[in-house]
């Protein structure tokens, strides 16, 4: 299909039967929400079809409307992959190509639900809730509000079209791992729309819904693989393939004001309140994650599986759950050791190829909340501080490792990380382990300050850091489980 054949189906987009938008069609909105949105229509719970945006890739927009949007989902159970097609998804629109198309589906009064899973960068919001005015993409809308390139903008641009044309809002729901996701979200919105127009940011704030969710279904990159078993398990080519672990699990603050699929009917937990069952993914899956993805690049491990293969490692993982379990009041319905022990299972997955270093990616937006809430929550208790520090000591080795291996000029590259400059002007030359601490701990903005003033802390990630950098990662985890 050529560029301009694409654009003439996309102006002429056919609304019937969709209910839903959703910003960010990847791997992973593709095994979880679309999967969740396929069996709750199986269920005959009404029209609820997605329309799915991509906001920079082209490719994939392609791929779907080339073959109707249907896609094969690869589960890898550990005795063998499964297969299974997935329908829920009825067109595919590119926004760097047109973003025309996207704002008309947003405005059409068809559209009640917008799912978003751009990851954290791509929001161009603040911890406080406030737009970066010097995120490109948000820098762009605010000078060029009718013809927004970055998710916030297009989110008001058809917001302001609906409340032009006297329709109902559409209810957003992010589905990235942000902490308080709704509450951040509703944030940057209100205060992008009140940049633009004051009384588009008022009707906003008191008409728009923003259900917070907690997501939770590891997906690594689809390969060759990944492409060669959806050929055998359903006789065709499928580009848009991807594959995924069997379990999977969604979260979803039941605030849907113009209605929603039944999404408890395809296993969704609706609930009034997110936060406790974020707060334990975060730290106990995402924080465990974080640890595998650093300290495992140090050791040499490409896969989480291949690292968890190893029983030191496996054992170190553990005790990091345990950990963070310390750091959270009990949930009702919730035993922490079970949890941890399903996590240690998942990771170990055999069929699950996991890459530490796409985990790793975007450091300075994940660890704030998977490491430095709860290390700030434990400083009193050095041994459970450990794991945490251990965490953060070893994303600081392979940044000052990264740095050391790349050329001048790619340095920044290499890191993966939004704040990649700053990290590398922050650096400098420094091999020294307090040094690289002092320098990456108080770049601003982003370790909680009462975290970033304890000796505690300090002194234990230094200590690791030291030992990573000397003796390596096998010997700092040996030294992490000693009594």
């Amino acid at each position: 299909m050529t560029h301009s054949d694409a654009s003439d189906r996309e102006t002429d987009l056919p609304l019937e039967g969709a209910g839903i938008v959703h910003i960010g069609i990847g791997a992973f909105h593709r095994a979880h929400q679309a999967v969740y949105t396929h069996d709750a229509m199986a269920g005959l719970n009404g029209d609820w079809h997605i329309i799915g945006v991509s906001l920079r890739s082209t490719e994939i927009v392609d791929a779907l409307n080339a073959q109707g949007c249907a896609f094969s989902v690869i589960e890898r159970h550990p005795d063998g992959p499964k297969a299974r097609k997935i329908t829920s998804m009825t067109h595919a629109l590119a926004a760097a190509r047109d973003v025309a198309p996207v704002i008309d589906a947003l405005a059409n009064p068809a559209i009640r639900i917008v799912t978003i899973t751009v990851t954290e960068k791509a929001y161009g919001i603040d911890r406080s809730g406030k737009v970066q005015r010097d995120h490109p993409a948000i820098k762009h809308d605010l000078e060029n509000p009718a013809a927004p390139s970055g998710l916030v903008g297009i989110l008001v641009a058809g917001l302001k079209r609906r409340k032009d044309a006297g329709l109902r809002p559409f209810t957003i729901v992010s589905c990235d791992n942000l902490p308080a996701n709704g509450h951040l979200l509703r944030a940057g919105v209100i205060d992008f729309a009140e940049q633009i127009d004051p009384g588009l940011g008022q009707w906003i704030a008191e008409h728009v819904s923003f259900p917070s969710t907690m997501v939770d279904r590891i997906t690594p990159a689809a390969t060759a693989q990944t492409f060669a078993d959806a050929k055998y398990l359903t006789g065709h080519d499928d580009p848009a393939a991807i594959e995924t672990e069997p379990f999977s699990q969604w979260v979803i603050e039941d605030d849907f004001p113009d209605g929603r699929p039944a999404w408890e009917q395809a296993g969704a937990i609706l609930v009034k309140d997110v936060e406790p069952y974020e707060l334990m993914k975060l730290r106990m899956l995402n924080g465990s994650h974080s640890l595998i993805a650093y300290v495992g690049q140090l050791g040499g491990y490409r896969y989480v599986r291949d690292a968890m293969a190893n029983n030191m490692f496996a054992k170190l993982v553990a005790r990091h759950m345990e950990n963070a379990a310390a750091s959270m009041t009990p949930l009702p319905g919730i035993d922490f050791a079970d949890y941890g022990a399903e996590l240690v299972a998942r990771f170990r997955n055999p069929e699950i190829a996991h890459e530490t270093r796409q985990i790793a990616m975007d450091g300075t937006e994940k660890l704030p909340q998977r490491i430095f809430a709860p290390a700030l929550q434990m400083t009193n208790a050095p041994k459970q501080l450990g794991t945490f520090a251990l965490c953060f000591a070893a994303w600081l080795a392979v940044m000052r490792t990264r740095i050391n291996e790349a050329d001048a000029s790619e340095a920044a590259q290499t890191l993966n990380d939004p704040r990649a400059d700053d990290i590398v002007a922050a650096l400098g030359d420094d091999q020294e382990a307090a040094a690289i601490y002092d320098r990456l701990a108080h770049l601003q903005g982003w370790m909680p300050e009462g975290l970033k003033e304890s000796a505690v802390w300090r002194e234990a990630v230094i200590a690791r850091l030291s030992l990573l950098l000397s003796e390596g990662a096998d010997h700092a985890i040996a030294q992490e489980l000693a009594p």
